[in-house]
């Protein structure tokens, strides 16, 4: 008995030869929530094993996704080598093969149409190191304007209103600590449930020590079910909606004078037109009652504290901006900012949707969140990066816009970097036919995408437990990734291939690092001054400080937990009100005879953006393995659609099939289908092209559709 329990022991010890640990972050949402991942060897194959680890944003939470992410690095068909299109297949070429083939394409093609003949697509989901320098090499090495990124996508109406509102954009205005503290809380267009699940124990927490809470959303969903009052509007009508609120508040006399007074401009302008407005036709626009109108703007108004929080629903619309800023309205009208436990958040969707969008990626952005047409800005960066101030190239145009100018011919190469476009922007058919008129498109990433398929060559990007560097959740924490694991086959950093490609272009002095943290010294000086200031921050700092909320002007500032205590950051100090009308400039796209139903979009807790990483990953998508359409029943019946059966789903763009879902928890007039899928299934080949005239945001979350059987 003996001899078998020892020959036992020993079978199991040499089972378990070996075990690694990874320190790194999910490479998901926008909490960007520590982890582990534990590697052991065990006979001839590998097992992993995800734990999180105790932080300040998150306390050591991870949801599905988190506890996944290992399986997609790992996945059989990541790219590894350079892949080169060859009479339409991709074959394996050496990456001394791959740059030089860069360097003769981007050399031809502005030697033949100019320099602005090339442009450079980003992402919100790179490091801020690499989100940075992706900025210089489009400025620096190709000299081009036309520069944007997918987080236009995404962020882009909540970061202009801020900015337009507070003179400042930083995802949320209180460290996450102080919502389970205060009394009141809106959640406008959010599904923090599914997007980002480790967030709402700070909800929870704030119900539990008495908060009310008000969500407003045309469906039930995760998020709604922890409310106390569910304003279901009807999509698109949320400005109508916080005008509602705001002609309450003001016939109440429950707004702050002294607040308003003292800290704001505008206020008369949109007191004037509220209370010309009609409480009934407001209920009318909205779909919700006066009674709820009344009862929200109440309860809002009426506790010491309270904050506002707003994600997609609010944002991703041709109105997205000015609807944005009327929630604001509500919240300056009410002194409810720059207070403990008052403020505003804006629920950033991509990992690094905050630092991508500070420093260089957008189109009329230089870091530090300056301005590329400010000549003082230009004149700053430039001293940084070593050149002449004039050669730094103008504003070019937003990430839609981009493929207009390819389609018109003014566009004709393009760099494009972990991103899915052709599944990602609205009228999608558009999209791609403007990617096959390119005379080179070179993609970086991890896996052949939608988008990928059509490029003349595809570069082997790192995946997150190999990159390091930083990135900035939701809350504006600079927080440092740590990734140890050696990239696999002939995969490179990012900021490795910017590098060698800058090099080849003959702009190598201005690219030379050794290592990400080099990057980030650089960022610190040229985000030094400007809103975002990052001066302060340094890699040592961040790991013994778990992360630092910026601005952080200087290395013994100890970061800003809560922004305009004493002032907003406009020249005068003050927060700008505007009246912001029922009916936005921008017609936004109603149901017809032939049209009758609205559609909406978004997310499902298991997937991620486009999918291209979270359908490689087998627990993940075996969750959610093909897209639906959710609908009410009634409305189900109306039109002959029986329950999991397939349907055709069809706007003035396209159509798509999809398989329906009955469910009671969304308006009848309004039909949901995620966005994560592509092909036949791509919900955004329904979406139109109207943009936002402030942010360039498309109208994700309003179209008009008929559906049919199949």
């Amino acid at each position: 008995m003996t001899e078998l329990l020892l020959k036992y022991f020993r079978t199991k010890q040499q089972e378990v030869q070996s075990e690694k640990v990874y320190d790194t972050q999910c490479p998901f949402c926008s909490m960007q929530c520590k982890m582990q991942l534990i590697e052991q060897s065990v006979v001839t194959r590998k097992k992993y094993t995800t734990v999180g680890k105790d932080n300040p944003t998150s306390e050591g939470r991870l949801c599905i996704k988190g506890l996944n992410a290992h399986q997609h690095p790992f996945h059989q068909d990541r790219i590894l080598h350079p892949l080169l299109k060859v009479n339409g297949e991709f074959v394996p070429i050496s990456w001394e093969q791959a740059i030089g083939h860069i360097k003769e394409q981007f050399t031809s093609i502005q030697a033949e149409d100019g320099l602005n003949a090339l442009s450079v697509y980003g992402s919100a989901s790179i490091t801020n190191e690499e989100a940075y320098l992706l900025g210089k090499f489009a400025r620096v090495a190709l000299k081009t304007r036309y520069i944007d990124y997918n987080g236009r996508l995404c962020m882009s109406a909540a970061a202009t209103a801020a900015n337009q509102t507070f003179g400042l954009d930083r995802g949320l205005t209180n460290a996450l600590s102080e919502v389970p503290h205060t009394r009141v809380i809106i959640l406008a267009g959010t599904n923090i449930a599914e997007c980002q699940p480790t967030i709402m124990p700070y909800f929870e927490k704030a119900k539990e020590n008495g908060a009310y809470i008000i969500a407003i959303d045309p469906r039930e969903t995760g998020t709604t079910e922890i409310a106390d009052l569910h304003l279901k509007v009807k999509p698109g009508m949320d400005a109508a909606l916080a005008n509602g609120m705001l002609k309450v508040i003001f016939e109440e006399k429950l707004h702050d004078e002294a607040f308003i007074k003292g800290r704001a401009t505008g206020f008369e302008d949109v007191k004037g037109y509220v209370m010309s407005l009609s409480l009934e036709e407001i209920s009318e626009m909205t779909g919700v009652s006066v009674e709820h109108i009344r009862l929200a703007a109440m309860k809002f108004a009426g506790e010491e504290s309270g904050m506002i929080f707003t994600a997609r629903g609010v944002e991703q619309q041709i109105d997205g901006t000015t609807a944005v800023r009327n929630l604001l309205n509500i919240l300056i009208s009410t002194g409810k900012i720059g207070k403990p436990y008052s403020g505003y958040g804006a629920i950033t969707g991509q990992g690094n949707g905050q630092g991508a969008r500070e420093h260089g990626q957008k189109a009329d952005q230089l870091p530090g969140y300056r301005l590329i047409e400010n000549e003082e800005h230009r004149a700053y960066i430039a001293k940084v990066w070593g050149v002449d101030k004039d050669e730094l190239p103008g504003k070019g145009v937003s990430a839609f816009e981009m493929f207009k100018k390819i389609e018109e011919g003014e566009i004709t190469g393009m760099l494009l970097m972990c991103s899915n476009p052709v599944v990602s922007n609205p009228n999608a058919n558009f999209v791609k036919a403007a990617l096959k008129k390119l005379k080179f498109l070179v993609a970086i990433d991890l896996f052949v995408s939608e988008t990928a398929k059509l490029a003349d060559l595809i570069l082997p990007a790192s995946s997150y437990l190999e990159d390091e560097g930083t990135m900035t959740n939701l809350e504006g924490r600079v927080t440092l990734r740590e990734a140890s694991r050696p990239c696999p086959g002939e995969a490179k950093h990012d900021w490795q291939i910017l590098c060698e490609i800058a090099k080849a272009l003959g702009k190598e002095k201005y690219f030379s690092y050794s290592n990400a943290e080099d990057i980030f010294n650089e960022l610190r000086i040229a985000s030094r001054g400007g809103i975002a200031d990052y001066y302060g921050i340094t890699y040592e700092r961040i790991r013994k400080e778990q992360g630092i909320l910026w601005p952080c002007p200087d290395l013994e500032h100890k970061g800003t937990e809560r922004l305009f205590e004493e002032s907003f950051a406009h020249a005068d100090g003050k927060a700008k009100m505007i009246a912001v009308p029922n009916t936005p400039e921008v017609p936004k796209e109603k149901p017809s005879d032939e049209y009758p139903l609205y559609l909406t979009t978004g997310r499902v807790m298991s997937h991620y953006l486009t999918g291209v990483q979270t359908r490689k990953s087998a627990a993940l998508a075996a969750r959610n393995f093909e897209s639906y359409l959710e609908i009410h029943p009634e409305t189900a019946r109306k039109y002959s659609i029986e329950n999991n059966r397939l349907v055709m789903v069809s706007s003035k763009r396209g159509s798509i099939v999809v398989r329906s879902r009955w469910s009671e928890k969304i308006r009848q007039d309004t039909v949901f289908v995620p966005f994560h899928w592509a092909d036949s299934q791509n919900v955004n080949l329904l979406v139109g092209e109207e943009l936002d005239p402030y942010c360039r945001m498309p109208g994700f979350k309003v179209s008009a559709v008929k559906i049919a059987s199949v």
